[in-house]
């Protein structure tokens, strides 16, 4: 299904490398989240349609499971009426009945899959969308402030002229700007709980190394 497909390809997307890789970042996050919203009105009604089919198949697979009683009924009264002929003729109609009921059961299986799906689709794609929502403000901030920087470190060159020293101004401000930008990259990332679990065993293994250390070498404290 195409639609699937188009889904797919947007929750793996990786919001941060678009970013980096955009020659106009706002305007790409935007159209980013605009794709997944127009996207997930899609799931959405694909489902509601694929939960509705469902239920039309169930509906005809329990008709034809009380048509085949029904003629089994019929069959057992033309017994009783000794009308053999009669009852045999309700019986294949009841066995025909029968296997119509057993083909919507297939069909009621598989489109049950299908609906589970969809489902799973519009949950994973509802996630992708907060967390785009979530970021963008955050990303686009980020840029803005990356795009000032280097507005600034421009007008000053051009004011102060190639000299050695606006030119290691230009470098410096460069660096801060990558730094602040992998502070907020790191800031964004900060919620990875078994990062922060394994920082805090990676302090305490170096605590008790050096504890260990210092009693070896007789010293008290830390």
């Amino acid at each position: 299904m195409a639609l699937l497909e188009r889904v797919a390809t947007l929750i793996r997307a990786n919001l941060n490398d678009l970013i980096d890789k955009a020659e106009q970042p706002e305007k790409m996050i935007k159209q980013v989240i605009l794709d997944m919203q127009n996207q997930l009105l899609q799931v959405k009604t694909q489902v509601a349609i694929a939960i509705a089919d469902e239920h039309l198949l169930m509906k005809k697979q329990q008709e034809n499971e009380q048509t085949a009683e029904d003629w089994v009924r019929r069959a057992e009264l033309a017994v009783e009426k000794g009308q053999d002929d009669l009852a045999r003729a309700a019986l294949d109609r009841s066995m025909t009945a029968k296997n119509m009921a057993a083909s919507f059961a297939e069909q009621v299986a598989d489109q049950s899959a299908q609906v589970e799906t969809l489902k799973t689709a519009l949950r994973k794609l509802e996630l992708k969308l907060q967390e785009a929502e979530n970021k963008s403000d955050v990303l686009i901030a980020q840029h803005r402030r990356a795009r000032t920087l280097e507005r600034a470190s421009d007008a000053r060159m051009e004011m102060n002229g190639e000299s050695k020293t606006a030119a290691f101004d230009r470098v410096k401000e460069r660096v801060q700007h990558e730094e602040a930008v992998s502070q907020a990259k790191a800031g964004i990332a900060a919620d990875n709980i078994d990062d922060r679990l394994a920082a805090l065993e990676k302090d305490d293994a170096i605590e008790k190394l050096l504890a260990e250390i210092k009693s070896k070498k007789g010293v008290n404290g830390k």
